[in-house]
């Protein structure tokens, strides 16, 4: 199993609009042969004061959300790449002014997975 994760750094005061965007997309990855599931992930900068031990925002940071899509393989990855339905889903681009900078893609391979327990 792969996950992919897109690093996008929204602008600021487009945060709204960046997510309204993944509420109303079409769902054509879902159908792709290998897909898993899809996370769209908030940022929330936090500093942790490592005198005291508490947590607090961290307004300095720059937070990224994180788009997060589980496959079977990496052949179903590119595979989803190469499709129509990828051009298709890719389509509407959102405007330069919502983002602070490029995205980033990484990918991992899953070598281990812990799921909580009820």
């Amino acid at each position: 199993m792969i996950v992919v994760t897109n690093r996008i750094p929204v602008a600021e005061g487009h945060e709204a609009d960046f997510e309204d965007r993944f509420k109303k997309r079409v769902h054509l990855v879902d159908q792709a042969p290998g897909f898993i599931r899809n996370e769209v992930h908030r940022p929330k900068p936090m500093k942790l004061d490592h005198a005291t031990g508490a947590w607090s925002p961290d307004p300095d940071a720059q937070g990224f959300y994180e788009v997060k899509t589980w496959w079977r393989s990496m052949d179903d990855f590119i595979a989803w790449t190469r499709s129509p339905a990828f051009a298709e889903a890719h389509r509407n681009r959102a405007p330069k002014e919502m983002f602070a900078g490029p995205s980033k893609l990484d990918i991992h391979e899953v070598f281990l997975s812990t799921d909580l327990k009820e």
